[in-house]
């Protein structure tokens, strides 16, 4: 009966698959490579095996996941343009807190919470029509149940060492997420991945400078904006932004800024922009820096700051939980984070805190400095999704998002006129372009607009030159550091 179920199982998942990637990925007819996908269905059978001992119901479920797996894949691949990783299970658990960031509704939400008490109804009915499958031997069956949990943790353990870590290493040398989803399937590039991610954190050889000399400006003022879902709206059909214009004509250095993603995951861009790592130097990891690394960077620019002589101060009215944010940012190097606690007065344009109010706190801060300070500032405002009920009287998502870039343009524009005769730099920068129906993946090349303009000094040309997060990042390592070696 096991093995009967265990075949459907792997019979009926391979279809799935099959199904799901017609006419794009095909399923691979080597023996190796299938092997490993119909390995990767046998331990998600082996998993939910576990906690039933039913075979059927194991059956059903590995299919019911598979199946799941595909068609929230596919969704997120028509939103961001990528597949579901191993990474973005860690970040379940933001969705019942904070369902309003994504396409779905809070678990008390009679249409989320029917589906799950039927569900619930469902499995306890399995167990009671299918017996379990457990030695009749009291002793034996004990030894079943811890053996194994036991073995599939402790394979869980291994995956990334010895001969299976090596085995590993040759199969999934490097992320090539849609080559390798192509060739093992999804759930096998998931399990393998994270493997991978938890033997390699840090694979790359590069290696970013270890000392900073700071520069003499004892009144010097470095502020850094991430701009939620930006990019300059003519780009999408929509109106110009005066603060483009000023950008253009005012700033030192503006262009397009290749980001790490699109639609979605700013802490990608977030990451990059503070440590000036290329995405091959993080390996498994690039998927979700924070998660790999947790914000140990030795030289991040906050770090760097701190190290010159400069407060280093983090700006975000949002949930410090979110993406585990201010832990993180403490460890990359900020003395002091402002986060949502610190708006409860502020007012908000749609669910989020308006860019308006939050560039008036910026220039409070700097305002109040009694050191030289680096403000690290991240906007939410803009952040989707943009759907009906979001703002008054404005149902459409291109609509709303124009309403709130507006903002967001004001909010630059009083950033630029309250730095007016400081020794001050502002770099401003798009995280990742939205996901709106007329902004598919593959927009603009995952390129947003940043800029960066100094105060206090003679003005220079500007000058256009388009960037990767990365060089941006490392670029802006110059202006805490008059020499680094």
């Amino acid at each position: 009966m096991i093995l009967t179920a265990l075949v459907t199982a792997l019979v009926l998942s391979l279809a799935i698959e099959a199904f799901e990637g017609r006419g794009v990925r095909p399923i691979g007819r080597r023996p190796g490579d299938l092997a490993v996908r119909l390995v990767a269905y046998a331990l998600l059978a082996a998993f939910w095996f576990v906690f039933s001992w039913r075979p059927w119901l194991a059956a059903f479920s590995c299919v019911l996941t598979v199946a799941i797996l595909a068609v929230v894949s596919r969704l997120k691949r028509g939103v961001i343009g990528e597949p579901l990783v191993f990474s973005d299970f860690a970040l379940l658990r933001q969705v019942p807190r904070h369902p309003e960031l994504y396409y779905t509704r809070p678990l008390t939400d009679p249409r989320m919470a029917g589906p799950i008490l039927v569900s619930f109804c469902a499995v306890a009915l399995w167990y009671r029509v299918e017996p379990a499958a457990l030695p009749p031997e009291p002793s034996v069956a004990v030894v079943a149940v811890i053996a194994l949990p036991l073995a599939l943790w402790t394979l869980t353990r291994l995956a990334g060492h010895g001969s299976l870590g090596r085995w590993l290493a040759a199969r999934f040398p490097a992320p090539a997420l849609e080559a390798d989803v192509a060739r093992y399937g999804l759930p096998a590039t998931i399990l393998a991945y994270a493997a991978r991610w938890r033997s390699l954190r840090s694979p790359g050889d590069w290696s970013p400078p270890q000392s900073c000399v700071p520069l003499e400006a004892p009144d010097r003022v470095i502020v850094v904006v991430q701009l939620e879902s930006f990019v300059d709206p003519v780009r999408l059909g929509g109106p110009a932004l005066p603060v483009m214009e000023i950008l253009r004509t005012r700033a030192t250095q503006y262009g397009r800024l290749r980001v790490p993603a699109h639609g979605a995951y700013t802490m990608r861009t977030e990451h990059a922009v503070l440590t000036g790592s290329p995405p091959e130097n993080l390996g498994f990891g690039v998927f979700d820096p924070y998660l790999a690394q947790g914000g140990d960077e030795p030289t991040s620019l906050a770090r760097l700051a701190r190290r010159a002589g400069f407060e280093t101060v983090f700006v975000h009215p949002f949930h410090r939980d979110f993406f585990n944010r201010a832990a993180v940012v403490a460890r990359l190097g900020f003395s002091r984070l402002v986060m949502e606690e610190a708006f409860a007065g502020a007012p908000r344009i749609g669910p989020y805190v308006g860019d308006v109010a939050l560039a008036e706190r910026v220039l409070a801060e700097i305002r109040a400095r009694t050191a030289p300070l680096f403000l690290f500032c991240v906007t939410m405002e803009n952040h989707g999704p943009w759907k009906p009920g979001r703002l008054p009287g404005l149902d459409d998502p291109h609509a709303q998002y124009l309403h709130h870039v507006a903002h967001t343009g004001a909010a630059v524009e009083r950033l630029i006129a309250g730095l007016e005769g400081l020794p001050a730099t502002l770099c401003v920068f798009g995280d990742h372009a939205p996901s709106l129906p007329n902004c598919r993946p593959g927009f603009g090349g995952t390129a947003t607009d940043y800029a960066v303009l100094r105060f206090g000094a003679a003005a220079a040309a500007p000058v256009r030159v388009d960037l990767t997060a990365d060089a941006l990042g490392r670029q802006l390592r110059a202006e805490v550091c008059a020499a680094q070696a």
